[in-house]
């Protein structure tokens, strides 16, 4: 029964981050835009801002992308959770753990899961495990 399971269940899982990740970078890209999320990285005191911003916004879009599709799984979960540590050192940290208080409650947990998925081989419906079967002589 676990069997049959775990390949939708990873699926839901991947899908749940990786949307959340997708949609954190789309509002970074059309929400605060090119210039305005440099200026916010700024305000906060985010080395490189003119850097950092746009990679930040680019890795929140492509590893979120790469969650759902299960493709690149270990380097998406890893960049994802330091970009979550990043947020943690640089924005949430200095709030406290509980989310109510801008705390780093929902980032940390965003992190364990991006680091979860990334290693968990993301199941048979992801893109990772039909690339590894289709290298395998007799697949």
């Amino acid at each position: 029964m676990l069997t049959r399971i775990r390949p939708v269940a990873l699926l839901i899982g991947r899908v749940g981050i990786g949307v959340i990740f997708l949609v954190h970078g789309w509002q970074k890209l059309t929400t605060m835009g090119l210039s305005g999320t440099p200026a916010f990285f700024e305000q906060i005191g985010i080395p490189l801002p003119g850097l950092a911003a746009p990679a930040v916004t680019v890795l929140e879009l492509a590893g979120g992308t790469a969650l759902i599709l299960g493709a690149a799984l270990p380097v998406a979960g890893t960049l994802l959770a330091l970009d979550m540590l990043g947020a943690i050192a640089f924005v949430h940290g200095g709030n406290g753990f509980t989310v109510d208080k801008g705390g780093y409650e929902f980032v940390l947990a965003l992190a364990v899961a991006a680091v979860a998925i990334g290693f968990s081989g993301g199941g048979t419906l992801a893109l990772d495990t039909l690339w590894q079967r289709r290298g395998r002589p007799g697949a």
